[in-house]
């Protein structure tokens, strides 16, 4: 890391340098592999690493009606020295791991330890489920993505279940709508292709045009002139999107890192999740929140999507 930090400094003199890493855990093989990414960042980073597990209660209950959904987890001691054991399997003794027991509502509790601790960043694993309920319900990882105000890296089942140290993102795709947190997860996706000396796609997708609209109208067509009008518009448009993208990028440094610039049209968590899966990337980063405000966060966000579906890790920003 000190090599990575002096190298980078020289450039910009801004360096992403997380200093404590928060990884909550249920103690489930998806969670377990979310701490073994927590420890490799960690070690990376020289950064505190904190094992959290939050219970919905500590004490038993006296009546049988009064018992918690969730299986009673045994007395806080009992959890921390499981927590002592999932901290040994992810070879994270040496970092000096701290584990932490909380009772209470797992969300809330997971947002308030992170601002309270000053962790600068999250990891959690997604239990993949889908449907109807997942959709109603929505779950603890999702719930912090809403809340948290650190970046938040979620880790699907599909990821192995070891990751090698010290752990390099190569492949980033970074979708981007020029939200705030959109551009602050950009700062953060050429930050960590640089240290990487990887490759950093930077992804912008027009949404609501019609992919087959290019095709060329027929001269027999009656609305030809008014078709081949329309063509013009939507070239228009996209020479407009990768002008714009061209310009965004133009004062960025590729000495250490390839960036690619992609303008796509599609449905914009479709795209996300076709092309990550294509080029078979490391890592997406994106902004917490898109530019369509509260209603994405009420109805489903195209961050939501990602998160849902991705089989690679997903870092979500805040501005």
């Amino acid at each position: 890391m000190e090599h990575a930090r002096q190298r980078h400094e020289g450039r910009s003199g801004k360096v992403i340098a997380f200093k404590h890493v928060l990884c909550p855990v249920d103690f489930s093989d998806t969670s377990a592999r979310a701490l073994t990414y927590a420890t490799a960042f960690a070690a990376w980073y020289e950064a505190q690493l904190t094992v959290l597990h939050v219970a919905t209660t500590f004490n038993e209950p006296l009546a049988v009606e009064e018992a918690p959904r969730a299986p009673y987890p045994g007395s806080r001691d009992d959890v921390i020295a499981r927590l002592r054991r999932s901290i040994e399997q992810a070879g994270a003794t040496a970092l000096d791991a701290r584990p932490l027991a909380q009772e209470g509502r797992a969300s809330e509790l997971i947002v308030n330890c992170a601002a309270a601790m000053k962790a600068d960043l999250l990891v959690m694993g997604t239990h993949g489920l889908s449907g109807f309920h997942r959709m109603l319900l929505g779950s603890v990882t999702e719930k912090v993505v809403r809340t948290a105000t650190c970046p938040l890296l979620t880790v699907p089942p599909a990821v192995p279940a070891t990751t090698p140290r010290p752990i390099l993102f190569k492949k980033i795709l970074c979708p981007i709508d020029y939200s705030p947190s959109a551009l602050k997860a950009l700062e953060y996706a050429l930050e960590l292709g640089r240290q990487a000396n990887g490759c950093v796609t930077v992804l912008h997708v027009l949404e609501y045009m019609d992919p087959e609209e290019s095709l060329e109208p027929s001269v027999f067509d009656p609305c030809r002139e008014a078709a081949l009008e329309s063509r013009r518009r939507r070239q228009h448009l996209i020479d407009h999107a990768r002008e714009r993208l061209r310009t965004q990028l133009g004062g960025e440094s590729r000495t250490w890192c390839e960036i690619e610039e992609v303008v796509a049209i599609n449905r914009a968590y479709k795209e996300i999740l076709q092309r990550a899966a294509a080029w078979d990337a490391d890592l997406i980063v994106m902004g917490a929140q898109g530019s369509g405000g509260i209603e994405l966060m009420l109805y489903g966000s195209n961050t939501h999507h990602v998160v849902r579906a991705a089989t690679c890790p997903v870092l979500t920003v805040r501005a």
